[in-house]
C-alpha cells in the first residue's frame, strides 16, 4: 500500500495535504494508491462500462432523485462556505435509509461575470480530506486565472474525515506484548507466522470498528458522490484535479460519467491495468530509485547539508544505518521503543515526495542518526513535518466542517483505516499467504527492502472483504480530452503509469514533469500554466510536452 499522497503526503511547495504527514503501514505503506483506479464492475452506473447496457441516467431515477435533486445550504466557516452533502451508503438500495453525510467546502473565488463553474479538488490517499485541503490554503495557491473562473470545491470522501459515519480501525485490543516487530523481509516461518498474525489482527479490530461501512467505500461509490455532488453544485458536467489516489477516482467517475466531465487533470497517476503485485513492483522500485536518486542530487539540492560529501558516502551512510537499526533500534528522545529498521525505511520513503522541501531535513536527521541519535528520523517516519521545516497543521482549528465529522471513537484523521479499506476493496488479492511469500523473493530483487515492505503490508489484505473490481484497461467512451500529469522521479506513482493513463482514455494528454518527487501541479511553472490554460480555455496539451525546473 504506497501511500498516495499528494499529498494525498510530502510537502509540496504549494499544495499541502495533510497525507504528507502520515508514516507508512510498517515500513512501506506503499500501495493504497496503486490499486485504486480500476472500475470495471459494481452496481449499475450509467451504461459507459464495457459489457453493460445504457441505462437510465442515475440523476433521473426514482430512487436517486432526493439525492441528486438536494441542494447545498452554504453557510460561513472561517474563510469558506460549508456544505453537507447526503449521499445512499448503498447505491443498490438507496431507499433504506442509510446514508453518509459528507462535509463540502468552497471558497468562492469566481469574478462575477466571469465564472465558469466550480472546480472541484481531490487531495489523495485514499483517506485525505478534501476540507483540509482547503483549510491548508490550496486555493490561494491555485492560479489567479483559474481562481477567477471557478469556485474552488472540496470535500471529505465518504468514511473519511468529517464523513458521517467515518471509519476506525482503532479497536485492535491486543497489548504491546502481542505485537511484533516487523522484519523488512520475514524469511523464517516464525517470522512469517507474525507478520501474518499482525496483518490478521489488524484486519479484524478494522471488522469489529467499522464492518459494516467496509463493502461501501470504494471508489466507484466515492466517484458516484462525486457525480451527486455535482449535481448539487448546479453544474452540468464536471471539472477536476485529482491528485495521486485522486487520479484514480478520476478515472473511475469518466468511466462510469464520461459526457459529464468537462476538464480533467490527473496527476501523479494510476495505472488500473495493473495487478496488486506488479503495483508494489512498480511502487516500491519508484521509492528505491528515488532515495538513490537523493544520494546522487543531495549537493545539487541541499548543499552542505547533506550527510556525506560524495554520493558513495550517503549511501554508505544508508546501508549502515540499515544494518544498525536490524541489529537494534536507535535511541529515541522520550520513547523506550526507539527506531527499527521499518522506521529508517518508512523516514526515507516519506521524505521522497517533495526534495526541495524535505531533503535537507532528511539529511540531518540521517546526520545524527549515524552519531546514534534517532529521533529526528523517528519524527520523519511519524510524519512529523516539523522535522523538515515544512508547515504544520497539527493544531489548525477543523472549522464548522470538520466538528460535522467523526465521533468520539473516530480519530480526526482517520485516513489509515481508509487507506487500507479502499485499497482492499478495490483491488483483488489472494486469500491465503504463500501467494505473498512467493512475492517477496522477486520483490527484494527489485527493490531490496522497499519491495519486501510493500509485499508484506499488503498482508492486511488477505483477510478483509473484498469487491468485485478487477485490473482494466479505461474504457470511457465520449469522454473529451484527458489531460494525465506525470513526474518522471515520482517515488509514489512512477511515470510509467501516467503514460500508460494517457494512452487509455481516448484522446489523452500527457504533461511530462522532468523532476523528481511526487506529482506536478503546484511544483513548477510551466506545469501550472499548461494545467491552468486546459482548465479555464480547455487547450490541448501538444504531444511530447515536457517542463522542467
Amino acid at each position: 500500500m504506497i501511500l498516495p499522497w499528494t499529498d494525498h503526503p510530502g510537502e509540496f511547495l504549494v499544495f499541502r495535504t495533510a497525507a504528507r504527514r502520515r508514516a507508512l503501514v510498517l515500513a512501506l505503506a506503499v500501495l493504497g494508491t496503486t490499486s485504486l483506479a480500476a472500475c470495471t464492475a459494481g452496481s449499475g452506473q450509467d451504461g459507459n462500462r464495457p459489457g453493460t447496457r445504457a441505462v437510465a441516467d442515475p440523476a433521473t431515477r426514482p430512487d436517486l432523485r432526493r439525492f441528486y435533486g438536494q441542494k447545498l445550504h452554504w453557510r460561513p466557516c472561517g474563510d469558506f462556505r460549508c456544505a453537507t452533502l447526503t449521499v445512499p451508503r448503498d447505491y443498490d438500495r438507496p431507499g433504506d435509509g442509510k446514508t453518509f453525510a459528507l462535509p463540502v467546502a468552497k471558497a468562492a473565488t469566481a469574478v462575477p461575470g466571469k465564472r465558469l463553474g466550480s472546480l472541484v479538488l481531490n487531495p489523495g490517499g485514499p483517506g485525505e480530506s478534501g476540507v483540509r485541503l482547503l483549510e491548508d490554503g490550496v486555493a490561494d495557491d491555485i492560479g489567479k486565472g483559474v481562481r477567477a473562473r471557478f469556485d474552488i470545491v472540496s470535500f471529505d470522501p465518504r468514511g473519511v474525515g468529517g464523513s458521517k459515519p467515518a471509519l476506525t480501525c482503532l479497536a485492535d485490543d491486543r497489548t504491546g506484548d502481542e505485537a511484533h516487530e516487523a522484519p523488512l523481509y520475514p524469511r523464517t516461518d516464525a517470522e512469517r507466522a507474525d507478520v501474518l498474525s499482525d496483518a490478521r489482527a489488524t484486519a479484524a479490530a478494522c471488522r469489529r470498528a467499522s464492518g459494516p461501512l467496509l463493502p461501501h467505500v470504494g471508489t466507484d461509490d466515492a466517484a458516484r458522490d462525486m457525480d451527486v455532488l455535482r449535481a448539487a453544485l448546479g453544474e452540468r458536467r464536471l471539472t477536476y484535479v485529482g491528485w495521486s489516489y485522486g487520479t484514480s477516482l478520476g478515472t473511475s467517475y469518466a468511466e462510469q460519467f464520461p459526457r459529464r466531465v468537462r476538464a480533467m487533470v490527473l496527476d501523479g497517476a494510476v495505472d488500473p491495468s495493473l495487478d496488486w503485485r506488479q503495483r508494489v513492483l512498480n511502487q516500491s522500485t519508484g521509492f528505491r530509485d528515488a532515495v538513490e536518486e537523493y544520494a546522487d542530487s543531495c549537493a545539487d539540492v541541499v548543499g552542505e547539508a547533506c550527510p556525506g560529501t560524495t554520493p558513495g558516502e550517503i549511501r554508505a551512510l544508508v546501508d549502515r544505518l540499515l544494518d544498525r537499526t536490524r541489529r537494534e533500534p536507535l535511541p529515541v528522545d522520550g520513547s523506550g521503543e526507539g527506531l527499527d529498521a521499518a522506521g529508517l525505511v518508512s523516514a526515507l520513503s516519506l521524505s521522497m515526495y517533495t526534495p526541495e522541501a524535505q531533503w535537507e531535513g532528511l539529511s540531518e536527521a540521517l546526520r545524527a542518526a549515524d552519531g546514534g541519535d534517532g529521533t529526528k528520523l523517528a519524527a520523519l517516519a511519524a510524519g512529523d513535518e516539523d522535522a523538515t521545516d515544512t508547515d504544520t497543521d497539527a493544531d489548525t482549528d477543523a472549522g464548522p466542517a470538520a466538528s460535522e465529522g467523526p465521533t468520539d471513537d473516530v480519530p480526526e484523521d482517520n485516513g489509515d483505516a481508509a487507506l487500507m479499506a479502499v485499497d482492499c476493496l478495490d483491488v483483488p488479492h489472494p486469500r491465503g499467504a504463500q501467494a505473498y511469500w512467493d512475492a517477496l523473493a522477486p520483490a527484494d530483487k527489485a527493490a531490496g527492502v522497499y519491495g519486501t515492505s510493500g509485499v508484506t503490508s499488503e498482508l492486511v489484505c488477505e483477510d478483509w472483504p473484498t469487491g468485485a473490481r478487477r485490473p482494466h484497461r479505461v474504457h470511457a467512451p465520449g469522454v473529451p480530452p484527458v489531460l494525465v500529469v506525470g513526474t518522471t522521479g515520482d517515488p509514489a506513482t512512477p511515470y510509467q503509469e501516467a503514460v500508460s493513463l494517457a494512452r487509455q482514455f481516448p484522446g489523452g494528454m500527457l504533461l511530462s514533469f522532468e523532476a523528481p518527487g511526487h506529482t506536478g501541479y503546484g511544483r513548477d511553472a510551466c506545469v501550472d500554466e499548461k494545467v491552468e490554460e486546459y482548465l479555464v480555455s480547455l487547450t490541448k496539451v501538444r504531444p511530447g510536452t515536457r517542463c522542467a525546473p
